[in-house]
């Protein structure tokens, strides 16, 4: 893609661009994010963009990073956002990563369904016998994931694992600060209809913060949603993510195969409406805020491999 696809600034510097996001280094040597309308599903970042997606997945980490700036302190800086991405960029402080996904898990979905499946457990967490796809588990639980580079897989791993990576102390901190994190949003979230099944945190440390939490948080695209009204254990469950794209691309209505190693068809427009709409949904939800229905400049659309969500 075009390094400077916004109409940026000649001062900012793209260095990155993954699947959803691009960053830009700033003039004051933050780094800049703009949240692109990309979509991915299945490895795959389509070639149909979600109109205003960037910006309501921007919208929503920036409401629920003040909802939990008490549990534990953010990226984002002082520095203002250059105009043409105002809505969808953030400007954050530079930090260096942790190498883990911090994922928790307070229902059975997505890799976790299929760990227990095969294990009875979820990255070496035992859980009880009987349970079925969209059960809610006893209590939420930590299941970390390396950090796949574009085009790969994340790999769920055992807590042994963060531990042998990054020192006892360190993992016992991001692990009880993502289930900390988790509790506060699902709180947050049940008295607004929706249960967070499942969702993933980063986080990176900074100059006096050694835990920094980064990137998203509870969106769309980190987290599985789902109404609270329409739970039904037993199988795939309604929900305000991409959900709806990964079932119309596996649907006979595609024509694609996932096995077929070729990209995706374009979604047809009525698809593209519909989960758009969710995404709306899950933020008027949310912030109790009325989306203003603005379509915000629209970045490109980008046909590449990339990770898949928890």
């Amino acid at each position: 893609m075009n390094e400077n696809s916004y109409g940026l600034p000649d001062d900012y510097v793209h260095f990155y661009s993954g699947k959803v996001r691009d960053l830009y280094r700033t003039p004051q040597g933050n780094v800049l994010i703009v949240a692109s309308d990309r979509i991915s599903a299945y490895d795959w970042i389509l070639d149909t963009p979600i109109p205003e997606k960037g910006t309501l997945l921007t919208q929503i980490s920036v409401w629920w990073f003040e909802q939990v700036a008490d549990i534990v302190p953010n990226h984002l800086a002082a520095e203002a956002v250059p105009q043409q991405v105002v809505g969808r960029g953030i400007i954050v402080q530079p930090l260096e990563m942790y190498p883990v996904e911090c994922v928790v898990r307070g229902y059975l979905a997505g890799s976790g369904l299929s760990d227990y499946q095969s294990k009875g457990s979820v990255c070496g967490v035992p859980l009880p016998e009987g349970l079925v796809e969209g059960s809610q588990l006893p209590d939420p639980i930590f299941t970390p994931a390396t950090k796949a580079a574009l085009g790969e897989h994340d790999e769920n791993v055992a807590f042994r694992y963060v531990e042998e990576l990054l020192g006892a102390a360190t993992a016992e901190e991001l692990r009880d600060l993502s289930l900390a994190v988790y509790a506060r949003g699902r709180e947050i979230a049940a008295e607004r209809g929706i249960i967070v099944a499942d969702t993933k945190f980063e986080f990176g440390a900074a100059a006096g913060e050694p835990f920094v939490l980064a990137d998203e948080i509870f969106t769309p695209d980190s987290s599985r949603f789902w109404p609270i009204g329409e739970w039904r254990p037993g199988g795939p469950q309604p929900s305000f993510d991409k959900q709806f794209v990964r079932d119309w691309l596996t649907s006979p209505e595609s024509g694609w195969s996932r096995d077929s190693g070729l990209p995706p068809p374009p979604l047809p427009a009525g698809v593209v409406a519909r989960t758009r709409q969710r995404y709306v949904e899950a933020y008027e939800r949310l912030t109790g805020t009325i989306w203003p229905q603005r379509m915000w400049a629209q970045p490109p659309a980008r046909g590449a491999q990339a990770p898949e969500s928890p």
